[in-house]
C-alpha cells in the first residue's frame, strides 16, 4: 500500500497542534517539504487570520517556560532569535520583569540556599544569576537578601 503524501496544511496543523511556534519557524519547517516557497505564506496568513497561528501565543508561551530558569534578558535573547517581532518581544519581556526577582530567588535557592561567605564565592553566584540572564538589580537584591525575604 503505497504511502499517503501529507499536504503542506495538515503538516502546519499537525506542528500547532504540537506547540506554538512562530512564523519564522514554521516558514523554515515547511520550506523542506515543498518544492515551491510561495505556497507557504499564503498558507500562513490564512492560519494566522483563523487564529491558529499567534506569534503572542508563542511568546507568552516560551516567555512562561523559560522564566522558571531565566531572567528577562535571556527571554528576550531567545525570542528574538526565534523571530518573534520586537513589540510581541517586548510585551513578553515585561511581563518577565514583574517576578524576575522572585524567579531569580528561586533559581539562587535550587542552586546555592546559602549566602556566599567569602567574595570569591560571591562573584561566582553573581556570575551564575547573571549568566542565566537576570538583572544586576535582582541579583543584588537576591544576595543581599538571601532565602529571608
Amino acid at each position: 500500500m503505497a504511502k499517503r503524501e501529507i499536504s503542506l496544511r495538515e503538516r502546519a496543523l499537525a506542528m500547532l497542534a504540537r506547540r506554538e511556534h512562530t512564523r519564522a519557524e514554521m516558514t523554515r519547517k515547511l520550506s523542506q517539504h515543498t518544492d515551491s516557497p510561495e505556497q507557504i505564506e499564503p498558507l500562513l496568513d490564512a492560519l494566522a487570520a483563523r487564529g491558529w497561528l499567534s506569534e503572542a501565543r508563542f511568546a507568552e508561551s516560551r516567555a512562561n517556560a523559560l522564566a522558571r530558569k531565566f531572567g528577562s534578558r535571556k527571554i528576550e535573547h531567545d525570542l528574538r532569535s526565534r523571530g518573534v517581532s520586537a513589540e510581541v518581544v517586548e510585551r513578553s519581556v515585561e511581563q518577565a520583569r514583574v517576578h524576575e526577582l522572585q524567579n531569580c530567588r528561586a533559581v539562587w535557592q535550587r542552586k546555592f540556599g546559602a549566602l556566599p561567605q567569602d567574595a570569591a564565592e560571591r562573584g561566582r553566584q553573581m556570575r551564575f544569576l547573571a549568566g542565566r540572564g537576570f538583572s544586576a538589580e535582582a541579583v543584588r537584591l537576591v544576595l543581599k537578601a538571601g532565602d529571608t525575604d
